[in-house]
């Protein structure tokens, strides 16, 4: 029986959790402080559902007319932003303190009263919501009225009214009040710290993605560079023949095109990460777009003595980054070209679906594993070759995926061992 109950209490919490984070809205759709202030919102209409009948109860109808006031404000300013996406006005929220809290003080036993509790509750939760620029006015001004409502109590206190007598009274206040500022505090801290811990573990895993990365490109730039020289050593034996200096001149070159290929995307992978990824949205024509881009992978399959079969619509027109498009579909051409043998083929073709424009690239290759696939762009690189030694780091793909996220596009893989691949790009008509 009571594992029973700490299941089913475990199961509760976990739903009501659940619905609380739909309430305030997902990350990818609110910021942090729109989650806060409706978090806040929530947390202050259930309060106000609960104080609005004790004040009733005990007489204090002031008090009670106060949490109606404060109440409808935090559901009409929630409904609008959670649900109709405008935004909240943190400046609203600020004025109605200043106006609430000086009322409740003298009609609340002013400094005897439990209001006190409230002004840095309310504070903390005005400058969680409010942009940073204005946290020093709203600092000012509200120790500037709470002073001069403490003044105002000591010059005049025959303002200040007495609802409660000392004793039982004064406890019950302070008891009921003291929920609202530790409600809003446990609030605000409860986000701030999610939101710490998930940003943390996304910077954990991307400097532990760039130690993977770094580790094996310091093993990977060096190992064309070396055959770059000695191939041109051999190149200096005069006692080669003319056929054996050719084939050596096509390593050469072969070797010098993959080593460009490896700092080729390198470098767009470091701009992306120092600098941050620059993004032009443009209506461009695929053909044209991708007219370099094919005619490369044309020249590198005729190399191989693959067919390249290629069929892009000259009428498609899709909004996106010329520059970010082109080195995907490169990147994708390449791959395909590095894992399929001679004889084999390379289509890539072009085709309309609703508002999207899928580029389809499929090989007779090499293909991948299920494993190999379930991790192709995860950030994970892992050396590859291909079916004629040809070196890679698995970061173009990788690339590839980051670039497309950029463009409200996506790229997507299939893949069967030793009968090929097929990977799909999808980017926005224009």
């Amino acid at each position: 029986m009571p594992i029973a109950l700490s299941t089913y209490v475990r199961k509760g919490i976990g739903q009501i959790s659940s619905n609380w984070r739909k309430l305030i809205g997902h990350t990818t759709d609110f910021s942090l402080e729109s989650r806060v202030f409706h978090s806040i919102s929530l947390g202050m209409i259930l309060l106000t559902a609960v104080y609005v009948p004790y004040n009733l109860y005990a007489g204090l109808r002031i008090a009670a007319l106060s949490c109606i006031i404060i109440g409808s404000f935090f559901f009409y300013q929630y409904y609008f932003s959670r649900f109709k996406s405008v935004p909240y006005r943190s400046f609203l929220f600020g004025l109605l303190g200043l106006i609430i809290l000086p009322i409740n003080y003298f009609i609340n036993a002013g400094i005897a009263g439990s209001t006190d509790l409230i002004w840095p509750g309310f504070l903390l939760l005005l400058l969680t919501i409010c942009p940073k620029r204005h946290h020093v006015a709203w600092v000012i001004t509200y120790l500037v009225v709470f002073v001069v409502v403490h003044f105002i109590e000591y010059l005049y206190p025959q303002l200040v009214q007495y609802p409660f007598h000392y004793g039982k009274g004064q406890f019950i206040d302070r008891i009921t009040a003291f929920p609202m500022p530790v409600v809003g505090m446990a609030i605000v801290v409860g986000l701030f710290r999610r939101s710490y811990d998930r940003e943390k573990a996304k910077v954990e895993q991307r400097d532990a993605e760039k130690g993977r990365l770094l580790s094996i490109l310091s093993h990977d730039f060096r190992a064309p560079l070396i055959h770059i020289g000695h191939y041109l050593e051999l190149l200096n034996d005069p006692s080669l023949s003319q056929a054996e200096r050719s084939t050596m001149e096509q390593k050469l070159r072969e070797a010098n095109d993959q080593t460009l290929h490896l700092v080729t995307n390198l470098l767009y992978w470091s701009r992306s990460q120092m600098d941050g990824t620059s993004v032009e949205i443009a209506d461009l024509s695929l053909s044209n777009t991708l007219k370099n881009p094919l005619a490369i992978a044309a020249v590198l399959a005729a190399h191989k003595n693959i067919n390249f079969v290629q069929n892009i619509d000259p009428d498609t027109l899709v909004a996106g980054d010329a520059d970010m498009l082109q080195l995907v579909v490169r990147n994708v051409l390449q791959n395909a070209v590095k894992f399929t043998p001679a004889g084999g083929t390379i289509r890539i073709r072009s085709m309309v679906e609703a508002d999207t424009c899928q580029i389809i690239i499929s090989d007779t290759g090499a293909g991948m594993s299920p494993q190999q696939l379930a991790t192709v762009f995860n950030g994970n690189p892992k050396p590859t070759y291909g079916t004629e030694n040809e070196k890679g780091v698995g970061l173009g793909l990788m690339i590839c995926k980051e670039f497309m996220e950029h463009q409200d596009g996506s790229i997507s893989a299939d893949s069967t061992p030793c009968e090929g691949s097929v990977f799909t790009i999808e980017i926005p008509l224009a």
